[in-house]
Formats: structure tokens, sequence, C-alpha cells
């Protein structure tokens, strides 16, 4: 590594993790364990104690109500940068850490190079995903992204297009929502204006995309 920890708090209770990061982080003497903890007091009192210049920790192994407690901890310690590491986590807890200002997050099974990649972008304030978190990222980002723009529509609109994806015609989706057919064929012109498609398969492809629909229902 090309900058020298001087300190690192390793929290987490999983034997083996902790041995095998301990030598690994040791090996070549630039980086010093000052403390192994196993759960959320003795990680506050050891922060209180003990001046750490980096935090790796496994949220899901300690005892944390909600990831927001993660937030109070860098407050609480901002001299003390945090890279965390998980053996597994969703889509929503990724996003939740993300607006939190979680941004420095690797698998456990990540290789030696990453492992140091992801300290020093850590310490120096620099974000730091594992690649397939950051994939995950982008993909939940997206999908998000089509769901916010779904604003455009109003309630009714979405509804008729969840119909025109049953596959129902214009004149059935008049009878079941007791609208003129004019009216459903207006509805149609402004939710492919809104959301800027041509046809009926790009309206379902948009639609499974927003989560509207689910695509194993649905086959283009």
């Amino acid at each position: 590594m090309t900058e020298k920890i001087k300190s690192i708090l390793i929290a987490d209770n999983q034997f083996l993790i902790i041995e095998s990061l301990v030598r690994i982080l040791e090996k070549d003497g630039q980086c010093k364990v000052i403390k192994v903890v196993a759960n959320k007091y003795e990680l506050v009192k050891a922060l209180k104690q003990e001046k750490a210049t980096l935090l790796i920790l496994d949220y899901a192994m300690l005892d944390f109500d909600n990831l927001s407690e993660l937030t109070q901890i860098k407050n609480d310690f901002p001299e003390t940068s945090l890279l965390l590491l998980t053996n597994s986590v969703s889509k929503s807890e990724l996003l939740e850490m993300n607006s939190l200002g979680l941004k420095n997050i690797i698998y456990k099974t990540v290789d030696e190079e990453e492992l140091f990649d992801a300290i020093r972008a850590t310490i120096k304030g620099k974000k730091y995903y594992s690649t397939e978190l950051l994939d995950m990222l982008f993909e939940a980002t997206e999908k998000k992204s089509a769901i916010d723009e779904s604003g455009q529509l109003t309630v009714t609109e979405i509804e008729i297009v969840r119909m025109i994806a049953e596959g129902l015609t214009t004149k059935d989706i008049a009878a079941r929502k007791h609208i003129s057919f004019h009216t459903v064929i207006s509805h149609r012109k402004n939710i492919f204006r809104k959301i800027h498609v041509s046809s009926v398969s790009e309206l379902i492809m948009y639609a499974i995309k927003a989560g509207w629909i689910d695509n194993i229902e649905y086959f283009i």
C-alpha cells in the first residue's frame, strides 16, 4: 500500500473472517489491528478509547437495530473512516446505505488486492463498492429512476397501462372503466406521449421496468 495505516479496528464475530483479515492486514507491517470487537457496546467503547484510522465492520454480525446507527457512529467518530464488509446485501439495503452516506462496502469474498484498494479509497474519503455491489446499485438506481418517471402518469393512466398489458382492447377497457371509447383513446395517446413509447410492446417493457407489472406474466 502506498499509504501507511496506523491503526485498524475490526468489528465482527466470525472467527475465520477475523483471523484471515488480521493476518492479511498485518503481514506486510503497514497495518496494525488495534482491537477486535464483537458487539455494538464494545465497538463504541473501543472507538472512544482507541484512535483508529479505519473501522472495518460487518453490520449484520453486530447487534445494530437499524442502518441509521452506522451513520450515527460516522458522525460521532469522524476521524475514523468506515469500511463495511458483508456476506450478502439486498438491493433495498444497498440503496438505504447509499442514501445514508455509507458508500464504502465490499463483499467478504474480495481478494487481497481489492481489499487494499477499498481500504485506500475509504481512508482517502472516496467511494468504493465491490464490483457486484456496484452493478446491483446501478440496476436498482435505474429501476428507481423508471419508477420516479412514472409520476408523470395519473393513477387512471397506470391502471389503463395494466389493462393494455393484460391484452384488453380499447373497447374492453372502456367497458371495464365505464368510460367512453374516445376517452380511452385519449388516455392511450397521453400515455404514449408522456413516457415516449410508440408501440404496445415498448409500453409493456417500460411498465415492467417501472414495476407496474410482473415480467413473469407477460411474454413479448
